[in-house]
């Protein structure tokens, strides 16, 4: 399992490299939305995991 922060470092480092490699605003506005959806991704596997979390802690108490 990878951390969601190496997740998120790995997502920025594409995405930098597509603003800096962008010739067009298209061009930046699909790595923008691409960052953003990868983003979203992350994200939501982020909060279930940590729900999963907590229910079990719940369990436990």
């Amino acid at each position: 399992m990878v951390s969601y922060t190496a997740e998120v470092a790995k997502i920025h480092k594409t995405f930098n490299s597509a603003v800096k490699r962008a010739r067009t605003r298209g061009a930046l506005v699909k790595a923008y939305n691409a960052h953003s959806r990868a983003h979203q991704r992350i994200m939501k596997k982020h909060l279930r995991e940590e729900r999963a979390q907590v229910e079990r802690a719940k369990r436990r108490l």
